[in-house]
């Protein structure tokens, strides 16, 4: 038995994997990129279901055209997505061959801008 740890620094993150999923293991989001234009979500999710339980596959698509973006994510559990990574990083797909890694989380890209930019521009009228 496990002697129950007396400060937050005792603890081993592996002892914590019964928080998480409906796989009873920690998942990853996986960043899949230089996919064929034509590949579909349920094409990527089933390439993938070849190495574990795919929780969610999800492409990214341009808001303008409506057409994938040529890459995608998928979800899978801790230990199925790293085999995932390592059997398909660099693996031809749909004629390409795909980039795949683990997700890192969304940059802030702040808020704002556009809009008026003001002033009156530079630039000439006169002699010097």
């Amino acid at each position: 038995m496990t002697p129950v740890p007396t400060s937050p620094t005792q603890i081993d993150p592996e002892d914590l994997r019964w928080l998480n999923n409906r796989a009873g293991d920690l998942s990853m989001k996986m960043y899949v990129g230089n996919l064929s234009f034509d590949t579909t979500e349920s094409e990527l999710e089933s390439v993938f279901a070849e190495h574990g339980a795919v929780q969610s596959a999800v492409l990214v698509m341009d808001r303008e055209t409506g057409r994938p973006r040529g890459f995608g994510f998928v979800e899978m559990g801790d230990d199925d997505a790293r085999n995932a990574m390592q059997a398909l990083d660099g693996a031809n797909i749909g004629g390409r061959n795909i980039k795949v890694n683990e997700a890192k989380p969304r940059e802030d890209r702040g808020g704002g801008g556009g809009g008026y930019r003001g002033g009156r521009g530079g630039g000439g009228g006169g002699r010097w």
